[in-house]
């Protein structure tokens, strides 16, 4: 669950950013930040939860504070992107409110398609 996480995220982005844990033990996390040059976005930008506490709403709430850091600054909008593949990613988005964009080609680079997430807060 945490291949991807690197300490810089949680160094540079702690304010932004939640954990959860059950029994001093990771099961979840969001890394998030508050746009510095768009000040009306947030951005999540990695969330993971452990297999074992997947379906039970965990996700949910760690999206749900992250919506309520985003508005005590006064953001109006949060975003995200995945891969058009991560269908799991796309439905949950789906059901948290989010709008799904096309797949925009090339997004980090060459053959590197992504779909955006956009919710008004």
């Amino acid at each position: 669950m945490t291949a991807g996480l690197s300490r810089l995220f949680l160094d540079h982005f702690f304010s932004s950013s939640l954990i959860a844990e059950a029994n001093d033990r990771l099961v979840g996390f969001l890394v998030g930040f508050l746009s510095p040059s768009q000040p009306t976005v947030a951005y999540i930008h990695y969330v993971a939860v452990d297999p074992d506490f997947r379906a039970k709403g965990l996700a949910r709430e760690l999206y749900t504070r992250f919506f309520d850091l985003a508005r005590a600054d006064a953001r109006t909008v949060v975003q995200a992107i995945t891969s058009p593949q991560n269908h799991r990613s796309i439905a949950f988005h789906t059901a948290m409110g989010f709008t799904v964009s096309d797949p925009y080609e090339n997004h980090d680079g060459p053959g590197t398609t992504r779909v955006r997430f956009s919710r008004l807060l």
